[in-house]
């Protein structure tokens, strides 16, 4: 099955779209209740690490929709990540 420019580029706009827009409820819902402790920080690295290698994979391919959706991944990842640290619980030693 062959597809044009045009339409690769929507199915990849909407590709990210529909990729990254998971992770927006994730972010409000943490800021507003300031609590991350079901999310896994170690998921979070794995996430992140996957993103930048298929960043590399799009610069190598000179794919600008596989890198600016890595890049976005990456960043929204780390937003999560920054969060889940942030309003971790610490241990009370009092």
């Amino acid at each position: 099955m062959e597809l044009d420019e045009t339409t690769m580029a929507v199915i990849g706009i909407l590709a990210g779209i529909l990729i990254l827009s998971g992770w927006v409820p994730q972010i409000i819902k943490g800021y507003r209740t300031k609590k991350l402790d079901d999310v896994s920080q170690y998921l979070m690295i794995l996430i992140f690490i996957g993103a930048a290698l298929w960043l590399v994979y799009g610069m190598a391919l000179d794919d600008v929709y596989i890198m600016g959706v890595n890049i976005a991944a990456m960043i929204l990842t780390m937003t999560v990540l920054s969060m889940k640290l942030k309003y971790e619980k610490k241990p009370d030693y009092t």
